[in-house]
């Protein structure tokens, strides 16, 4: 069942987060569902420009629309991830989608708020919710391109004002994290402080979690093993995950993660059976495989077992 993502944010909030699952073929699409539907969890699905053009947006809707199906227990949003306004308008017109980002984040304040503006506006009429960003994460996953010299985290000063001025239904934050799978190089860690004071300023206001990626490093020692070179990728502590849903965070973001384990799967698949030409049997592991991490995340984020909670305060 295809839900808005006010309506998941209504029921998460302060309790748990709900996991935003970035998608591009078939084989993500049904472990997926299969992980949360096992986990009895809540989720978003995303789809980004890149995941757009990669065969065409038509399919990928195709497909969500026959796992709707496929798994009637399932209750999920459908989300543009990193959309510039072009695309959030093309999204918003076909009325498909639950919610949309607007990824302003690379301009000035005043241009961020401007841009964002606009899309909401187009956004509401349509009854489609909008997410923006205000601070900008560092690194690099499709299109989005950040060097850590230009990344800036939130400033909690600024956020009452630009949700005032745009009308945005939630605000992803910049608290330290990365996208990609190279989050941090050292000992650092997520800011904690400013997600305290923008929930101070912003009472029972969603917030959101971009690079939020743990980049298992069992899934990284595999992945080299089977002739990968991932040197000293590292993501975020799954500890200091679990530790935001009660500051307000209700949406977090995991793209990297998957790769990995499509990474391994494959790797170790052409490494073990260099005879097999048959797409079908590594992609049978890794629905399996995903589905199992799928699992597992969801636990990490507090929306295992929020399912039949969700139904009924949805009187579905």
């Amino acid at each position: 069942m295809i839900v808005t993502t006010r309506q998941l944010f209504e029921h998460a909030y302060g309790k748990y987060a709900v996991g935003a699952y970035n998608i591009n073929n078939a084989e993500q699409t049904m472990g997926l569902f299969r992980g949360c539907t096992d986990s009895r969890a809540p989720f978003i699905v995303q789809i980004s420009k890149g995941a757009r053009s990669y065969t065409d947006k038509r399919m990928l809707e195709a497909m969500l629309r026959a796992a709707d199906e496929i798994f009637p227990d399932a209750i999920f949003a459908v989300h543009l991830d990193h959309g510039d306004e072009e695309t959030c308008y093309d999204c918003i017109a076909g009325s498909f989608y639950s919610s949309v980002m607007i990824d302003a984040s690379h301009e000035s304040f005043d241009e961020n708020v401007a841009i964002t503006k606009r899309v909401v506006d187009a956004a509401h009429a349509k009854g489609i919710s909008v997410e923006a960003e205000l601070g900008q994460l560092g690194g690099v996953e499709e299109h989005v391109s950040v060097a850590e010299s230009d990344a800036k985290l939130t400033d909690p000063a600024q956020v009452e004002e630009f949700v005032r001025r745009t009308g945005c239904d939630c605000l992803a934050c910049a608290i330290g994290t990365s996208h990609g799978a190279y989050k941090f190089t050292g000992s650092q860690g997520l800011h904690f402080d400013v997600i305290r004071e923008v929930q101070k300023r912003l009472p029972g206001f969603p917030l959101v979690m971009h690079g939020s990626s743990s980049v298992p490093q069992d899934e990284v020692r595999r992945i080299n093993a089977a002739g990968g070179a991932l040197k000293g990728a590292k993501g975020v502590n799954e500890a200091d995950i679990s530790k935001a849903a009660p500051m307000g965070v209700t949406k977090v973001n995991i793209d990297t993660d998957g790769r990995l384990v499509w990474c391994r799967v494959h790797r170790e698949a052409f490494r073990d059976d260099p005879a097999n030409f048959d797409l079908r049997k590594p992609g049978k592991v890794f629905i399996a495989e995903y589905a199992a991490y799928i699992v597992h995340k969801n636990k990490v984020l507090g929306s295992a077992g929020q399912l039949d909670g969700l139904r009924e305060a949805l009187g579905a």
